[in-house]
């Protein structure tokens, strides 16, 4: 069989499943759950897995989910991914009532396209045609948020890293794993073979510590909101000497603020992301502002603790893997429709480190990504292409013994060994 003819039949199935694809979809889309709590959403991708007879492992990096749809060869594999969670959105009509979760980033259309390649291999027969094994990964915990609840989760033992994908590559899961695809959806019509960069940053959790009393004799107290307000000063005052090359962003918020208006607050509790465009830059500018962080505790007398928490690196991009997803986008919506893309903030790079990868973006949506407006207005493109991309691209790199990928993986020059990279994480924390 060739090539065409396996896409051809593969698309087909993904159009006799588009109901059934659609559905999960906006199942997810309805109930939406945050990092390291997708439980209900991975039931759901378990389910699919079940109708369609694929194995599968569960409970990885507490709720990921991956099944293998066998090749008819096991020269290689190829894993296609998504992602289960969602970001917080109280005020989204599909907002979670007790969590604020919303889908309001399109990790649900991930997880659809995603599986709507495992109903295409499955229906379409072509997997014995196949060179090589595809694992259909349901990830858990993209978004870098909650941070304090991950912190505990590390605490506990149950993780060591804020992203899901970056738990896979510490598991081995990405072992033996030749080459990864997904998409992302984006607002309007355009498509891409993703793009270059996005930006790297740790997490900083902050925490300073004073002395309550009532309001009405401050002298007997120390005002940790006051030492936390130094601090943020602080930092604003040395933003100027960041160079703009760097694109350095410091971006917190306050989750604890004091406890009653007439105490003085003895504890406050910051979060933020240092960003920035290299790892160098980010080292460095991550220890200028712990100091200046510092700095407003020294001068209320109060105390600082400061945790910092490895987060994601930068996109490192494999030209022979995007040619392939470029050319299966051009066939399904047309090149004038291919835009070029943009690098994201995820752990998507992270992987990109140690084997090929594309993190292409498929529009569909529409709204701003992370805000109340955002949803999904063409389902056809955003679920159902996006599936049929995916799976054009497991089928040029599986065919004729997977020599593509074979060939995509000989060529790869990994910057970082599972080992190295694993130190890198490490070193962050300090």
């Amino acid at each position: 069989m060739t090539v065409q003819e396996m896409k051809k039949l593969v698309c087909e199935a993904i159009d006799k499943n588009a109901d059934n694809i659609i559905d999960v979809a906006e199942s997810i889309f309805a109930e939406p759950e945050l990092g390291y709590k997708e439980f209900k959403t991975a039931e759901k991708v378990k389910a699919v897995f079940d109708k369609l007879g694929f194995a599968y492992k569960d409970g990885i990096a507490i709720t990921g989910v991956v099944a293998t749809a066998p090749g008819g060869q096991h020269n290689a594999k190829v894993a296609v991914m998504g992602e289960l969670d969602a970001v917080v959105c109280p005020e989204h009509r599909c907002a979670d009532p007790e969590t604020g979760a919303a889908h309001s980033c399109g990790h649900h259309a991930q997880i659809a396209s995603m599986l709507g390649v495992a109903y295409g291999l499955k229906d379409s027969g072509i997997l014995p045609e196949l060179g090589g094994d595809v694992a259909l990964m349901a990830v858990p915990a993209e978004e870098g948020v909650e941070l304090e609840y991950r912190n505990d989760l590390m605490q506990q033992g149950k993780i060591s890293y804020l992203g899901g994908k970056q738990e896979f590559i510490k598991l081995g899961v990405f072992d033996d794993i030749d080459a990864m695809i997904m998409q992302h959806t984006i607002g309007g019509d355009k498509v891409t073979a993703g793009g270059p960069g996005g930006m790297g940053f740790v997490a900083k959790i902050i925490k300073y510590y004073g002395k309550e009393c009532h309001v009405a004799s401050p002298h007997l107290g120390i005002n940790a909101l006051d030492a936390a307000k130094v601090g943020l000063v602080a930092v604003d005052a040395i933003r100027s000497t960041f160079q703009d090359k760097d694109s350095i962003r410091f971006h917190p918020i306050i989750t604890k603020g004091g406890n009653l208006v007439n105490v003085v607050p003895g504890f406050v509790q910051i979060e933020t992301f240092v960003r920035g465009r290299s790892i160098e830059a980010i080292k460095d500018a991550s220890s200028r502002i712990d100091r200046a962080l510092r700095a407003g505790a020294d001068a209320i007398g109060a105390k600082c603790e400061i945790y910092n928490l490895p987060g994601y690196l930068f996109a490192n991009e494999t030209p022979e893997l995007k040619s392939l997803v470029h050319d299966n986008l051009a066939e399904l919506v047309g090149e004038d429709r291919i835009v070029e893309g943009v690098g994201f903030t995820t752990e998507a790079n992270d992987v990109s480190q140690l084997l090929p990868t594309v993190h292409a973006t498929i529009g569909g949506a529409v709204g701003v990504s992370h805000s109340s407006d955002f949803e999904i207005a063409d389902k056809n493109l955003a679920y159902i292409v996006a599936a049929k991309m995916l799976a054009m691209t497991v089928v040029d790199l599986l065919a004729n013994g997977a020599e593509k990928v074979l060939e995509i993986k000989k060529n790869f020059k990994a910057p970082l060994t599972k080992e190295q990279y694993i130190a890198l994480l490490d070193e962050l924390k300090a």
